[in-house]
């Protein structure tokens, strides 16, 4: 018999995150998009309908699940009053504050080498 307690329900993880492992960009996107719905009281149907995108692939966008078109990103922002830069730029917001934590946590992989024209070199 479980231990858990009957009116909780217990989350079984599909794969096994590292904790180091960087976020997926389908996630953080996801994530701004429903953080964004929520803060605006609105249902996904209400926006799924606004942005002309079926609720269930609304739904997956929001919970990682697919990667969605910025065709797709830009109607869902637009449906939220938003452009599709406001969402990047709060994704890439998000990025930048897990990133710091995961530094923080001792866990960042080193920075990449810049060039002198502020560019990235990649490791041969």
């Amino acid at each position: 018999m479980s231990s858990h307690p009957r009116d909780h329900a217990r989350v079984i993880p599909l794969r096994p995150v590292p904790a180091d492992r960087e976020p997926l960009w389908r996630d953080i996107v996801g994530d701004v998009l429903r953080r964004e719905r929520n803060a605006q009281g609105r249902t996904l149907k209400d926006v799924a309908e606004a942005a002309r995108i079926s609720m269930p692939y609304l739904s997956e966008v929001e919970r990682g699940r697919k990667e969605a078109s910025s065709e797709v990103l830009a109607a869902a922002a637009r449906s939220l009053g938003l452009g599709l830069a406001d969402v990047l730029s709060l994704a890439q917001r998000e990025l930048t504050r897990t990133a710091g934590t995961a530094r923080t946590a001792g866990t960042a992989r080193s920075a990449p080498a810049r060039g002198s024209m502020g560019e990235v070199r990649l490791a041969a």
